[in-house]
């Protein structure tokens, strides 16, 4: 079995199952025991779904990032006992609200789940008979205003609640569009440097009119100072997803801000039945995998890190610099993703390839590499972040071959 490059032998994962509470004890029933005797089991190799190298990034539909072996040793520990769940809940928001300085949090089921929950707890707040009503809205304050530039594919997660957004230009129409059906105010982070009002000035406008604010920055980490930079900067809630830079369960994500908030979010979602945000579940797995794998990103030396990914990036480099008119440069992107890239230009005439050829090749050698979706036919981008130890050596090989081919 391999969990994060670690090859474990099937002796050695039997001896730390069986140390895991409750598990050791049911040695002689025979359903539980093929459960651990299958624990080795390359359950993805046998159905045959292909797996790849990532090259790419944190995209949910390349399944994001890798939980360090520490997640996902607590979450195995965690799946062998009971717990009151609102008990943990309460825990484990505590500890990431103290970690990440602010006044309160909640562990999510992806970020999306996050805008959902933000939203119903402007919306229904407290109050029991609001929060079963949802998405009927009639007779509450149901109106979220957008800048119209910060629409985007995500909004559903917002909409779900049953609300009308309003969409704004300006800074005079948001001040017109203001009333008392106004439940909430949304920014869009990764379009902060989009649109006319800037992400300073959006937060400050909703503390002018007493609106809560929401800002989405789901991809947004590294840099860590965001975890509480948009909170200081008078943001009622801001959203993280669990499962990208924090490498915590792909099926996570973070809801940090106004304790207030955070309080009526926990009543409109699970474990409370009849609410909106009920299918948000989490479960005691994700809520320790998500506080591990915050505390693990918060401790870990991230000048190292950033050191490590741009010599992954020079690696891939060398092994291409032959290439006839190849060009390359490391370029940080300056909001969401904030990490480098490798971004490769080649003489196409000369090599046969276009960077599209190249990306395909890729996909389908052995072993499969997926590089970053915004590769496009001028360009070769591939995101180094994602990438196990040694695998940057491999994508150096591989499209060396491709291009060598070509």
């Amino acid at each position: 079995m391999d969990i994060q490059g670690l090859s474990l032998p099937r002796r050695t994962i039997l001896r730390a199952l069986s140390a895991l509470p409750g598990l050791g004890a049911l040695g002689a029933c025979s359903a539980p025991q093929a459960a651990v005797e299958a624990a080795g089991a390359d359950v993805i190799k046998r159905l045959g779904v292909r797996t790849f190298i990532n090259a790419a990034g944190t995209y949910t539909t390349f399944t994001a990032s890798l939980m360090p072996t520490e997640v996902f040793a607590a979450m195995a520990n965690a799946s062998r006992q009971y717990v009151p769940l609102n008990e943990l809940h309460d825990a484990v928001g505590n500890r990431i609200a103290e970690l990440t300085k602010n006044e309160a949090a909640l562990v999510s089921t992806g970020a999306a789940s996050a805008l959902s929950i933000g939203t119903a707890a402007c919306v229904a707040g407290t109050d029991p008979d609001k929060i079963r009503r949802l998405p009927d809205t009639e007779g509450m304050a149901n109106e979220v205003i957008f800048q119209k530039s910060h629409r985007f594919g995500y909004d559903h997660a917002v909409r779900n609640i049953g609300v009308k957004i309003v969409e704004v230009e300006t800074a005079a129409e948001l001040d017109a569009a203001v009333n008392e059906k106004t439940a909430m105010m949304f920014f869009l982070n990764h379009e902060a440097d989009v649109g006319q009002i800037g992400v300073e000035e959006f937060a400050a406008l909703g503390k002018k009119h007493n609106v809560p604010t929401m800002i989405d920055a789901a991809a947004d980490v590294p840099p860590v100072e965001n975890f509480w930079r948009f909170t200081e900067m008078g943001y009622s809630m801001v959203v993280f997803s669990g499962g990208k830079g924090i490498r915590g369960p792909q099926s996570a994500g973070l809801l940090l801000g106004r304790k207030d908030l955070i309080a009526a979010g926990r009543m409109n979602g699970s474990p409370n039945s009849d609410t909106v945000c009920r299918s948000n579940k989490v479960n005691k797995e994700e809520l320790v995998g998500m506080l591990v794998a915050l505390e693990m990103f918060l401790d870990q030396d991230h000048g190292a890190v950033w050191a490590d990914w741009e010599g992954r990036c020079e690696t891939i480099s060398q092994a291409v610099k032959d290439v006839p008119g190849l060009t390359t440069e490391v370029q940080v992107p300056p909001i969401a993703n904030h990490v480098p890239h490798l971004h490769l230009k080649w003489d196409y005439a000369a090599t046969g390839v276009s960077p599209r050829d190249a990306a395909t090749a890729m996909r389908e050698g052995s072993p499969s590499i997926e590089v970053n979706p915004s590769t496009n036919d001028e360009e070769l981008v591939i995101g180094v972040w994602m990438m196990e130890p040694g695998d940057d050596a491999v994508v150096a090989r591989r499209l060396s071959e491709v291009l060598a081919k070509a």
